[in-house]
């Protein structure tokens, strides 16, 4: 069984975490763009690589999960509600800026923190909860 870590732990590593994860896919995003590929192709391939970076580090250090089939396809499953929640939301908002310096960074931020949020609820409540 997996050490019993505090809310506030988990808040703070999943955090932490997540900043790393960030800077992957937001990196690869201004890559991409850079490549004149289109924003929701950009920040698909992006969420995949930041995602599974996120995946991979919340399992063992987050949480403290053992390697499990159906913890991964229930976070695909749930990275597959947050894809469809982020892209929305950061076309949405990139759309809207039309021409304006800051709609990536802006948009980016708006909808990495509404699929973080999602995230973490559904990650500490059902996939990663101590039994």
């Amino acid at each position: 069984m997996p050490p019993n870590l505090s809310l506030g732990t988990q808040i703070w590593r999943f955090l932490v975490t997540g900043g790393l994860s960030a800077i992957v896919d937001f990196g690869l995003y201004l890559l991409f763009l850079e490549l004149d590929l289109h924003v929701n192709l950009a920040k698909t391939l992006s969420f995949i690589a930041g995602t599974t970076t996120a995946y991979l580090i919340n399992r063992r250090w987050t949480f403290q999960a053992p390697p499990s089939r159906a913890r991964f396809l229930a976070v695909v499953a749930l990275y597959a509600v947050t894809y469809t929640v982020q892209v929305g939301i950061n076309y949405f908002f990139y759309t809207q800026w039309d021409e304006k310096p800051w709609r990536v960074p802006v948009a980016f931020v708006i909808a990495q923190g509404t699929a973080t949020v999602i995230n973490f609820i559904v990650q500490r409540a059902v996939i990663f909860r101590l039994r």
